[in-house]
């Protein structure tokens, strides 16, 4: 469930634009990436603002290559552009990760579904919401 829904008038599409938007770190803002395995299904990787996906990585703990997902590919896989795709709430079961970074802040920004809406949350709900797997 999401809670404390913020809208803005200007993007929050990227983390430091959440950020500033928020007056909080970019570190506090939990991004959804989508990536395509070659099979094609959606893998979604919440990460810590500040951090990067490791592909290597999420490749191996998925067992196949993760190549990158376009607009199209993103839209059909969760039911948001790219931008605004919240880390839970999908229109399909997307496999998850998350990014244990996150567990240090009480308090965490994402997506709330559009690319100008954020709500906050808390490490163990986005735990508890996504079904995710730390890495």
């Amino acid at each position: 469930m999401m809670k404390n829904v913020i809208t803005f008038d200007q993007s929050t599409r990227t983390a430091v634009e959440a950020a500033n938007q928020l007056g909080c770190t970019v570190a506090q803002i939990a991004k959804s990436i989508v990536f395509r395995t070659e099979s094609d299904k959606p893998v979604l990787a919440i990460m810590s603002g500040v951090n990067r996906a490791d592909v290597k990585q999420l490749s191996q703990l998925v067992g196949e290559q993760l190549l990158k997902a376009d607009a199209d590919f993103v839209k059909k896989s969760t039911g948001h552009v790219i931008g605004g795709v919240p880390p839970y709430g999908h229109s399909q079961l997307i496999l998850t990760f998350i990014d244990h970074d996150l567990a240090q802040y009480d308090k965490i920004w994402a997506s709330a579904g559009t690319v100008n809406s954020v709500f906050e949350t808390t490490y163990e709900e986005l735990m508890e919401n996504s079904q995710a797997t730390v890495i």
